[in-house]
């Protein structure tokens, strides 16, 4: 892979940064659904404040743990050491 003077050669960076690039569109996409569902499962549609209240906030707290506890699990499970999408 990377040449005898340890330097990566440009096809190793290539697909180093190929692999980072898919990363990063992995974690976001990730964020993305993370977001929505506990938006979606814990904010009122009707905006009364401008601030969450205390039980929104309780609500995508609690939500935003389980999320990241069950996508660690089925990670585990599938042994990709990567939670799945």
């Amino acid at each position: 892979m990377a040449s005898p003077n340890n330097m990566p050669s440009a096809v190793d960076k290539e697909q180093i940064f190929g692999m980072a690039e898919k990363e990063m569109e992995y974690r976001v996409e990730l964020f993305n659904k993370l977001t929505q569902s506990c938006f979606n499962k814990c904010v009122d549609k009707r905006y009364k404040e401008s601030e969450l209240n205390m039980g929104e906030n309780s609500c995508i707290d609690r939500c935003v743990s389980k999320y990241w506890h069950v996508t660690n699990l089925i990670g585990q499970l599938l042994g990709s050491g990567r939670p799945p999408m």
